[in-house]
């Protein structure tokens, strides 16, 4: 993920080495979704997630932009709806096309 360009440390492309400050913004993307957060402390070692998720914060802003990404895909695969499963009448070829 960091290799490939797709975390920001304080606005600029970070490399897998970057020593994290306190306070810093981090930004994350994940395929569709960006998410930034703040950097809330720092531990020595390795921890569980339930400890993890102590360690940093969401912005209120990302949040909400999240949300409203989310709720303008779900619309819009409302309005394409993917076809149904062919039945094996419409799979079966026709006595012309053999």
């Amino acid at each position: 993920m960091i290799e490939g360009g797709k975390v920001h440390y304080n606005g600029q492309r970070s490399k897998p080495g970057k020593i994290v400050e306190l306070d810093a913004t981090l930004t994350l993307r994940q395929g569709n979704d960006e998410r930034t957060v703040v950097v809330k402390g720092i531990t020595e070692q390795r921890r569980p997630a339930s400890e993890a998720v102590a360690l940093y914060e969401e912005t209120v802003e990302s949040i909400e932009k999240r949300e409203k990404m989310a709720l303008a895909r779900k619309m819009n695969a409302l309005t394409m709806p993917h076809p149904d499963r062919p039945s094996g009448q419409e799979r079966a070829p026709r006595p012309d096309e053999i």
